[in-house]
């Protein structure tokens, strides 16, 4: 019997549950119809960061920022780079420290950038600091 993971769409939050042995085929959401892995990071919101954080099988992961931070600035295209390489490994979503401080509080950031991988809604990796798509991905593949 082939596992199954429950993978929340991007799009319309809703939970899909995929087959293990083919969430790197990608899919479509039973509920919208659009792609499960657009390729880039979602921004969420905290309800949304919650649906993504506690119904997903795929572990998540974040980068807090703000419009404010030159470093967050910089690393966000590696971010996005990186994302659309792992996006079936992993959910990559983005909070906005500025528009969210509840969720940066939460998580205790204190500076930004920081990078947190989360599973089943527990933090198992955390980073400070802008880093490049290699490093980024390195950090990543070895936390997951």
């Amino acid at each position: 019997m082939t596992d199954m993971l429950h993978v929340v769409c991007p799009h319309c939050d809703a939970v899909n549950r995929v087959p293990a042995d083919r969430v790197d085929a990608g899919g479509t959401c039973g509920r919208c119809k659009r792609v499960l892995f657009p390729g880039e990071p979602l921004e969420l919101d905290p309800a949304r960061f919650e649906v993504h954080l506690t119904r997903n099988d795929l572990p998540v992961v974040v980068d807090f920022w703000a419009p404010w931070c030159a470093p967050c600035r910089m690393m966000a295209p590696a971010f996005a780079s990186v994302a659309k390489r792992l996006e079936s490994r992993a959910r990559f979503v983005k909070v906005d420290t500025e528009r969210h401080p509840e969720l940066g509080t939460r998580f205790g950031i204190r500076s930004i950038p920081t990078l947190a991988i989360l599973k089943n809604g527990r933090e198992v990796a955390r980073q400070s600091g802008a880093m490049d798509a290699g490093h980024l991905q390195g950090w990543i593949e070895s936390s997951l």
